[in-house]
């Protein structure tokens, strides 16, 4: 996203791309005008270089570009009618929701997920998610787990996942589940199968604790249906969020440059995506990757909702919300309020009120907040139902001045 304002005329063009991989935007001088580029980069800055032979296409990603009157606030709220059209469920009603990572911290076992539901049933909730850690192995983290995707039920789910699910249907909620799906971590049996995965120079790409599927291949799209979309269907779940915790860097192997493999590969994950949506009608779809480079307009027209930012606890919260707004619709904006038994009614009212900048998600630790913690909690989410179709249907508007810091305003 881009946008120049003219001042003086009181006009501000803007553009944004529909590009998930590598991009570029350039603002230049050239004679007396001044030149806004945005595009596929090139090779000396984005590696990216392609051969179109006699005969063949090649379809370069969306641009939306709009010019109005005001400044970058105003005039960006036109580009996102774009967005507005491409919503997979643009009637839906906003839901009030509750993810549980900030509540066992990645221990989502049946029994702290049961004592959860009995806490917030009656309250509302349309989601209850199940966030990372379902899959762990015994005495290792979840971040060095995921990639097989196989529930640990031992001791985490000794009747299996479903009856999980099913409990957390019976209190009223749909159940949700997290996945990582593109990634594999150390302990996982696929980080291992060297030939489903992305590779540079030849050597598969390794960062801290991630190796990355390889989404052009079909064997790689076959083992998520099996270890994913198959279990999803399986356990009755009607949410799923779709997370990515890393970064493969300038792109993969790819006989025309690396810039391309990473096109392509986004392009495959842009397919994993519709094919979960076409496999489970209605299910609800969250994209996230740590609020990171995934709200763009191609991925935000095949989810329905995005994760704002990790920034769950800050005291900046509605700072990085509010200025989403230029980018993404509210409506697809999950904004959480972790509550936690220890800090002010102030506290728990501000937390609340953040989320009236996008879609209300609340977690943290709910089970051991007071009367008078729940009563304010209880009128927060009474109100924002009354007034989330502005929420969802309304135009953004800036007033007022920002704080000097953003991180500590």
């Amino acid at each position: 996203f881009a946008a120049l304002e003219d001042r003086k005329a009181g006009v501000t063009w803007a553009v944004q791309l529909a590009c998930p991989s590598s991009w570029m935007m350039e603002i230049r001088r050239k004679d007396d005008c001044l030149n806004l580029m945005a595009g596929l980069p090139d090779e000396d800055f984005g590696h990216w270089a392609k051969t179109i032979r006699p005969g063949e296409r090649f379809e370069t990603p969306e641009a939306y570009l709009t010019a109005g009157k005001g400044g970058a606030d105003e005039v960006s709220q036109r580009l996102l009618t774009v967005q507005r059209r491409q919503m997979p469920h643009p009637d839906a009603k906003l839901p009030v929701m509750f993810n549980e990572y900030c509540t066992t911290w990645g221990n989502p076992t049946h029994e702290n997920l049961k004592q959860i539901a009995e806490c917030l049933d009656g309250k509302g909730m349309e989601f209850l998610v199940i966030d990372a850690g379902w899959y762990r192995k015994p005495g290792i983290g979840w971040s060095d787990c995921g990639g097989d995707w196989i529930p640990e039920e031992t001791e985490m789910f000794p009747e299996g996942l479903k009856a999980t699910a099913d409990m957390i249907r019976a209190h009223g909620m749909k159940p949700g589940l997290w996945f990582e799906p593109e990634t594999c971590a150390p302990n996982a049996d696929i980080f291992r199968h060297e030939d489903l995965l992305l590779t540079r120079d030849g050597t598969v790409i390794d960062t801290d604790n991630r190796r990355f599927l390889d989404m052009r291949k079909e064997e790689v799209h076959a083992y998520l249906e099996e270890r994913v979309i198959s279990l999803l269907k399986r356990c009755g779940f009607e949410y799923t969020k779709i997370d990515y915790n890393d970064c493969i860097g300038m792109g993969c192997d790819d006989p025309d440059s690396i810039g391309e493999g990473l096109r392509q590969n986004m392009q495959g994950t842009l397919r994993f995506f519709r094919r979960l949506r076409e496999a489970i009608p209605g299910i609800t779809i969250e994209n996230c990757s740590s609020g990171g480079h995934r709200l763009e307009p191609s991925l935000m027209a095949v989810t329905d909702m995005a994760s704002f930012s990790d920034a769950h606890e800050c005291a900046e919260i509605p700072i990085i919300a509010a200025q989403l707004h230029r980018v993404i619709l509210p409506a697809q904006s999950q904004i959480w309020a972790v509550l936690q038994a220890s800090v002010s009614i102030r506290r728990i009212n501000y937390s609340l009120i953040n989320t009236f900048l996008g879609v209300m998600c609340i977690s943290g630790d709910v089970i051991h907040l007071s009367a008078e913690q729940w009563q304010k909690v209880d009128e927060g989410t009474d109100f924002y139902r009354q007034v989330r179709h502005i929420i969802s249907d309304g135009v953004s508007a800036f007033f007022g001045d920002l704080s000097e810091s953003w991180r500590h305003p």
